[in-house]
């Protein structure tokens, strides 16, 4: 019998499941007690949303505890047994308040009402409340594929509430929709409805995010970052989130030491409103897998702000520090006060005594093409592909991953033609954003938008270049989309993409272990999705 069950990302073992541990290096405990929390928060949102036809308003507080609880299960973001066993218990604590306000409870199901506080007694059998608990594989193929895409829904919009930017619309489609996946009564075309919904409702989020990040830091810039290293002593900051590196460089400013971006979080250097800081020094290493050795080199502490972080090494478990749903037993979790605000004094301090980073790179690379930079540049593109300097564009965006077969991306950026552009996003672009693949009229030949977090940029570009050419379809653009995935936000950026009607889509390295031959075969024969185009 196995251990526990986990198909989220790409490196299911076997593209099937993770049965003893967690390919990502999470522990069968650890994975159990998730799918425990994502149970009851379907209970939950199942309560709030009968909550919402009654007429009771929900609070703002249950939204975004409902979004931390999906954040928290996203691939590699908690590793920690009694970080997760608390969220369980404040699960259980806001849902049993809100069932008083409820009128009728008659068709509540077991993880709305299930009201367990003993941890001893959390045992639930992964039969009743994980994955395997659909018995028919195709609902339970789409059942999770909504889930996974409210998953990478609820990260986005984390992001956003962090800087105060909300939508109730979008905290209600995603209690909704959790709500959906318990209901017994809903079809397979009624679930393959709601995941195109899902996908709308990604788009929206999207733009709320963009939105959040332009109007506090500014719209990202074209921008030369520098890859290689002081003679000071310096921090490096990982992850996502935009607000941790704001207060990072503040609390750092005059300190003598640097500021390093790491992986996703490279593209901070695009925002208008981080260049005033001196210190704000460069990037440091690639993508999020190869941190176990960029991490050791780089001397100094690590701040890892969102998802990315993998079991860290003892070399370095000292220095480095988790902050928001970010938690791994035994690393230092730096916590926010009632403001919001983040205390990084001591990061700062063991910082100060340690030795500069050790080289690794040097050099610089070029980004901030996010959607207001391209527009800017719109007459030179749109000029370009009509002379047939430009004769396709190629969407390469998503996320990176550890296995071999993934030098696919770089040799596939190596083959394009020299008349082909490479519009990226995510940390799938460490595959070849340093293999100076030159310019097309001027026109660099990867275009980074930023985060995949910034894949919205991707789709406003696309619309405003169908736009340009007075397309009526999409599809009729000369865009290839071959993208990489590794996990649940990746999962919402390809439901989003759908969603706009975009087709004929390459998702690679190989496709989700939890879509089933059916579902494979409905997307197939509706959207043209295939795996990765053959070199």
């Amino acid at each position: 019998m196995s251990e526990m069950f986990c198909y989220q990302c790409q490196e299911a073992m076997g593209n099937t499941g993770c049965t003893k541990g967690g390919a990502c290096g999470k522990s069968a405990s650890v994975a159990n007690l998730q799918d425990l929390l994502i149970w009851l928060t379907k209970g939950l949102s199942q309560v709030t949303t009968a909550l919402r036809v009654q007429g009771v308003e929900i609070d703002e507080e249950v939204d975004h505890l409902i979004t931390e609880n999906l954040f928290t299960t996203v691939t590699n973001v908690n590793f920690n047994e009694d970080s997760v066993s608390d969220r369980i218990e404040e699960t259980i604590r806001c849902k049993e308040e809100l069932l008083k306000k409820l009128s009728n409870k008659d068709l509540l199901s077991k993880p709305a009402t299930y009201n367990e506080l003993d941890r001893e007694s959390w045992n639930v059998a992964k039969c009743e409340i994980g994955v395997l608990s659909t018995a028919d594989e195709n609902v339970r193929s789409v059942r999770e594929l909504i889930t996974y895409g409210v998953k990478g829904l609820a990260a986005y919009l984390s992001h956003a509430n962090v800087l105060c930017y909300t939508n109730r619309e979008v905290d209600e489609f995603i209690q909704r929709a959790l709500a959906s996946t318990l209901d017994d009564n809903l079809t397979l075309d009624e679930l393959v409805a709601l995941t195109l919904e899902t996908g709308k409702f990604g788009v929206d989020c999207m733009s709320l995010l963009d939105k959040a990040n332009t109007e506090t830091y500014g719209n990202p810039e074209i921008t030369e970052v520098n890859i290689g290293v002081s003679d000071k002593p310096g921090i490096l900051i990982s992850g996502h989130d935009l607000k941790d590196l704001e207060m990072l460089l503040e609390q750092t400013n005059g300190t003598g030491v640097d500021v390093y971006t790491h992986s996703e979080m490279l593209p901070g250097h695009y925002y208008p409103a981080f260049k005033s800081y001196d210190n704000f020094v460069g990037n440091y290493g690639n993508a999020w897998w190869k941190q176990q050795s960029e991490f050791e080199s780089f001397n100094g502490p690590i701040l890892m702000t969102t998802n990315c972080i993998v079991p860290p090494k003892d070399t370095y478990k000292d220095r480095i520090y988790t902050t928001g749903v970010v938690s791994y037993s035994g690393v230092k979790h730096i916590e926010e006060d009632a403001d919001g605000m983040k205390d990084f004094s001591e990061i700062i301090e063991q910082a100060k005594k340690s030795m500069p980073p050790k080289q690794i790179e040097e050099g610089s690379i070029t980004g901030g093409f996010a959607h207001n930079q391209v527009i800017e540049l719109a007459d030179a593109v749109v000029a370009a592909v009509k002379s047939g300097a430009i004769k396709q564009f190629v969407v390469m965006a998503g996320c990176d991953g550890r296995h071999e077969d993934r030098e696919y991306y770089t040799d596939f950026a190596k083959s394009l033609p020299e008349d082909s552009v490479i519009l990226t996003a995510g940390c799938a672009k460490y595959r070849y954003n340093k293999l100076d693949l030159g310019e097309i009229a001027g026109i660099p030949r990867v275009l980074d938008a930023g985060q995949c977090n910034d894949c919205y940029s991707l789709a406003v570009i696309a619309m405003k270049l169908q736009e340009a050419f007075g397309l009526d379809d999409i599809n009729d653009l000369p865009i290839v989309y071959n993208i990489a995935w590794y996990e649940q936000k990746a999962v919402i950026v390809l439901l989003a993409l759908l969603s706009l009607g975009v087709k004929n889509i390459h998702l690679g390295p190989t496709l989700p272990a939890f879509l089933s031959e059916d579902v494979v075969n409905l997307l197939v024969e509706n959207f043209g999705i295939a795996t990765k185009i053959e070199l």
